[in-house]
């Protein structure tokens, strides 16, 4: 296991408007827990290693790290799902690594090891995770990859929004952000402070973020003078996981295609 104290870093950028985040706002939705089955049970076994770090708040957090085979300041941070930092997780973020190369990945626990199995259990997981922890986490994340780390995010669904927030939080620091069909930061204020363009990968089917939502992402985005592309598929909530009973195969493929491409183009 590997330790490591954060370095201060700018004031925090609050997760939302209100004394919860938006997400955990949602997972206490019926409505919104009934657009996740379920996943398939899946194992993972390949690279990686869990590992701790410190964090603003004195309680450590942790991550499963792939460190790059050659030094490198180039640094991927992979957001979970709704459901906790489980073995799908982290077999996307050895996917990215073998595909992007040279790329130090980390995926971080947002929960502190609390892994959801059905819906009910990672909405109340969801809601009872503060946002001060949740910024926390990405803080200590980014002091733990470095002052001279090159950072990019992706994540989906809660992780699509921490993704965004990730970036923000990021600085100078970011150089790319993929978020999958999570909630947007909607404050233009906010997104003026962005250092990057987004890629947004979203489903027509979905109604959380709906496409109408989206849309106003892009005007939100335009207004504050920053660039977004959006991915929009003919597919529900969540199709990019394979252990979801909805997955879509197709447009799965076509997204991860133009995921890695773009992050391939940042972290070059």
């Amino acid at each position: 296991m590997q330790a490591f104290t954060p370095r201060p870093l700018e004031a925090p950028i609050p997760l939302c408007q209100t004394s919860e985040h938006d997400m955990a706002m949602l997972g206490a939705d019926p409505a919104f827990q009934m657009l996740h089955e379920a996943p398939l049970p899946f194992h993972y076994a390949g690279k990686g290693e869990m590992i701790t770090f410190a964090t603003s708040d004195g309680k450590p957090a942790s991550a499963f790290f792939i460190k790059s085979a050659k030094k490198s300041d180039k640094w991927l941070f992979v957001y979970q799902e709704w459901w906790g930092l489980n073995d799908h997780i982290k077999k996307e973020a050895e996917t990215f690594y073998n595909d992007l190369g040279d790329v130090n990945v980390l995926a971080l626990d947002m929960y502190d090891g609390q892994v959801g199995t059905t819906p009910q259990e990672a909405g109340k997981i969801m809601q009872s995770t503060p946002k001060e922890r949740l910024e926390a986490i990405m803080k200590g994340g980014i002091a733990y990859a470095g002052k001279d780390a090159k950072i990019a995010s992706v994540g989906w669904c809660f992780g699509g929004m921490l993704s965004l927030q990730s970036a923000l939080l990021e600085g100078k620091q970011a150089v790319g952000c993929v978020m999958y069909y999570g909630r947007p930061e909607q404050d233009v204020e906010k997104l003026k402070t962005l250092n990057v363009d987004v890629l947004g990968i979203f489903g027509k089917q979905d109604k959380a973020p709906s496409p109408e939502m989206v849309e106003q992402f892009e005007q939100n985005m335009k207004a504050a003078g920053k660039q977004v592309t959006v991915k929009m598929y003919d597919a529900v909530h969540g199709f990019a996981n394979p252990s979801n009973p909805k997955h879509d195969p197709t447009a799965t493929a076509d997204a991860y295609k133009n995921a890695l491409g773009y992050l391939k183009k940042k972290l070059s």
